[in-house]
């Protein structure tokens, strides 16, 4: 059967009050009113669960998403040597993307010095037990550990931790093998093209839990730590989601004006992917969304799966401006005074210590105090000053990590050649634009998605099975 002609037709697009982001943000504002109303319904048994398990359902997944998608592009491509460009391109990019979001977060708190006037005690600040143990994790943090942590131990035990840098490392491995070995490894491909398409039609399924999930973890989130909350330290959060916002619209949105891209049609396209972040307060969930979505949207297969799940360890533009923000923002409250060249000393500490934290649960909150511990001068007791509005700092974070993720696959395919720039423009515009002839293609998650058209499923040995770039040398 000939696949050049499969998927020539959109899928029928639906109404508004039918897609699955209407329903996510619905669940927002609804967990929003159940935590704030019935704090003691909001922090119980029955709405603490729902989010964790929705979450728990979608990390089981990103294992398997980020192995197959990396070893399927990395065995289709002809040139190897270009996959290690696109790595040095990416990481080049993610070092200069963190630099300027931790110069913004600097520029922001000494603009506004909101920490003056605070006078805190550091004598009086000590750790709670639930803070203790992260504390210690930071203090214990050196910038290398990344690099010991790419490494693993067995091929197992990376998929059960969800050590997603190791399996990034064994993906990269087994895709170079796989291209290395020609005809021969054609059938592997092929086998892995087709689990691909049956792993993402399982996260299809998992997605429309996606409101449901989102209701729980918002509803436990506002019951547990309460609006007011919100209001003690109102001015540092608020600080921080302007700043955000800025870097976002300015930075983010001048690299996409660059490639001729709207910032404002890629977030509008990537709309459920951020109402879900917004809900769950994390961003992992959204790490599948945005590969298919990035794939769909004109990058090459190869590029997002080497720049995507690598960015959601290293290109955490959000944890950055929060890093430098919070350490300033320790350091003005507890009357420390730095100077600019120490605040340039403090930068370089920090893009270190962020990239010791990659990976490992709670790592901002752990980076902060890793830095504060090498710094000295700002007392790392200070940690507690912001504990208590973290919880409402990572939303923002999460947000911001993932558009400067989206920004980066699109401008590291402009700068690698492996972006059609055309099909950008006219997906993230909302132009009808036919799926990718891929054996593997599936269609975007939508709450109708069983009725979405499904990827053909071509008769038993007519498939035309692609070969491995190494077959074709």
């Amino acid at each position: 059967m000939d696949l050049s002609h499969a998927h020539t037709q959109p899928a029928e697009k639906k109404r508004w009050y039918r897609q699955l982001y209407f329903y996510v943000l619905v669940a927002i504002v609804l967990g929003v009113v159940v935590g704030a109303a019935w704090p003691g319904v909001g922090v119980g048994v029955a709405m603490e669960p729902i989010g964790t398990a929705f979450v728990g359902l979608m990390k089981m997944l990103i294992g398997p998403i980020v192995f197959l998608t990396i070893v399927g592009g990395i065995a289709s491509v002809a040139d190897l040597k270009k996959v290690g460009l696109t790595g040095i391109k990416a990481l080049t990019y993610f070092q200069i993307g963190t630099i300027l979001a931790m110069v913004f977060g600097l520029v922001a708190i000494n603009l506004f010095r909101l920490g003056d006037g605070v006078n805190a005690d550091v004598s009086t600040l000590e750790p709670t037990e639930d803070v203790g143990s992260l504390v210690e994790a930071g203090q214990d943090q050196h910038w290398w550990d990344f690099l010991l942590r790419v490494l693993p131990e067995s091929a197992v035990a990376p998929f059960v931790e969800g050590e997603i840098l190791q399996i990034i490392f064994m993906a990269v491995v087994f895709g170079v093998a796989l291209n290395a070995v020609g005809a021969v490894g054609a059938p592997v491909l092929s086998g892995i093209q087709r689990l691909t398409a049956v792993v993402f039609k399982v996260l299809a399924f998992i997605m429309k839990a996606a409101p449901l999930g989102a209701f729980g973890a918002m509803a436990y989130a506002i019951g547990e730590y309460g609006l007011e909350t919100l209001t003690s330290l109102g001015s540092l959060i608020a600080l921080f989601y302007v700043t955000s916002a800025l870097f976002v619209f300015v930075v983010l949105g001048s690299l996409m004006a660059y490639l001729r891209l709207n910032v404002f049609h890629l977030l509008r396209y990537l709309r459920e992917e951020l109402l879900l972040i917004l809900g769950t307060s994390t961003a992992e969930p959204a790490l599948p969304g945005l590969m298919r979505k990035m794939e769909h949207a004109g990058v090459e297969k190869s590029t997002v799966g080497l720049v995507v799940p690598t960015g959601y360890s290293f290109n955490l533009d959000g944890a950055a401006i929060y890093l430098s923000l919070a350490a300033l923002y320790i350091a003005q409250a507890t009357n420390t005074d730095l100077s600019i060249t120490e605040q340039l000393g403090l930068l370089a500490i920090m893009l270190l210590t962020s990239k010791g934290a990659a990976g490992v649960a709670g790592g901002g909150f752990i980076a902060l105090t890793a830095t504060l511990s090498t710094v000295g001068t700002i007392p790392a007791a200070g940690i507690m000053l912001v504990f208590g509005i973290d919880k409402f700092m990572s939303e923002c974070r999460a947000l911001v990590n993932f558009c400067g993720n989206a920004v980066a696959t699109l401008f590291i395919a402009h700068w690698d050649k492996t972006l059609d720039r055309d099909r950008a423009r006219r997906v993230l515009r909302g132009d009808d634009v036919p799926p990718l002839h891929e054996i593997d293609e599936v269609p975007a998650a939508t709450v109708d998605t069983e009725d979405a058209a499904a990827p053909a499923t071509p008769a038993p040995g007519a498939v035309a099975v692609p070969v491995p770039a190494g077959a074709r040398a």
